[in-house]
């Protein structure tokens, strides 16, 4: 109750709800008294592993959803009637995109039209959050910010720039409450081993246990603004709480070699990565970004956000997750 009145719940719809930045924003949400709804491509037969390792899968209302298929994304807009979406669905693996561009494109891209066209037509006062990447940018010699612009380097970073776009057209155009976070990487123990960091962390904890494995790996020179998930959630929250829309770089102002991150594991488990590292020439991309790190301080000033977890403190947590859940797994 406020000033006598019963406040309302408000509904949250999460598109890509099994993936980590849904898990983690599904429980945030929770926490703050919202309706969770989530989708998935088939929530009867999908694992939902994420939710279930943060303890919110049954708290979760899940709804199947295909985003490049129209009648379902309105149907389940429909069902749902949320106060909030926020769209994280799509292909999210840039090494992938080059193998599935046209997957990845047709994920990312269409996905996010349908949504902004069922928005439009329904006409409820629904905001929308689009999740952007910084990977739009390309090579970024001086910290990119909300001015700086697009060069993709890959079908993924190709696609999130057509869909950034898509979204601030319908903002203009139509009015809608339409928003993107241009989120520069960031990670947690939910992410598979197809993502490097992840890959890195998992193998350094396997041999420091006794796996006589190596660790193979592309270009190790690349340089990546690294921030810690749940943090970055919040950022999407905040957007969605002003009174205006707008688009906000969300990253953590540091950039970081792919070199310096191997060490650090490793050297967290007390080990020397350079006798366990090799660089492999087939795992180079066709066309990679050198360089990638963004300037927050629009959303420092305009959102009130900042990230708590450093490049140290998020290898730390990386690391201590791993070795938990490797002991979890020994006989």
């Amino acid at each position: 109750m406020k000033n006598g009145k019963e406040t309302k719940t408000l509904r949250a719809l999460i598109i890509g709800v099994s993936g980590q930045d849904g898990a983690y924003l599904a429980k945030l949400l929770l926490e703050k008294g919202y309706q969770v709804h989530g989708t998935s491509r088939d929530h009867e037969v999908a694992s939902f592993s994420n939710l279930h390792r943060l303890g919110v899968k049954d708290a979760v209302i899940l709804h199947s959803m295909v985003t490049s298929d129209f009648r379902s994304v309105l149907t389940v807009l429909q069902d749902a009637a949320p106060d909030e979406i926020y769209n994280l669905a799509g292909q999210t693996s840039v090494g992938m995109s080059f193998a599935y561009p046209v997957e990845t494109f047709d994920s990312i891209l269409i996905g996010t039209m349908n949504l902004l066209e069922c928005i439009r037509i329904l006409k409820r006062p629904v905001k929308f959050y689009n999740a952007g990447s910084g990977e739009v940018f390309g090579n970024t010699e001086i910290a990119a910010t909300e001015v700086t612009p697009f060069c993709p380097r890959s079908p993924y970073a190709t696609a999130k720039a057509a869909a950034h776009y898509a979204v601030t057209n319908y903002r203009e155009a139509y009015g809608l409450f339409a928003c993107t976070g241009v989120l520069f990487n960031h990670e947690s123990p939910l992410r598979p081993e197809r993502f490097v960091t992840s890959k890195i962390v998992a193998t350094a904890v396997r041999i420091a246990g006794g796996s006589a494995e190596t660790l193979r790996l592309g270009n190790m020179e690349i340089f990546r603004d690294w921030g810690w998930a749940p943090d970055y959630v919040v950022a999407m929250w905040k957007m969605l709480q002003q009174s205006q829309p707008d688009d906000y770089v969300i990253a953590t102002g540091q950039a970081r070699s792919l070199r310096e991150f191997v060490a650090e594991v490793f050297n967290l488990v007390g080990l020397d990565w350079a006798n366990h590292v090799k660089s492999d020439d087939a795992l180079f991309r066709p066309s990679d970004v050198d360089r990638s790190f963004g300037n927050a301080a629009k959303a420092a000033k305009g959102l009130a956000w900042q990230p708590v977890e450093d490049f140290h403190s998020l290898i730390k947590l990386l690391v201590d997750a791993a070795v938990i859940r490797a002991d979890m797994k020994k006989p």
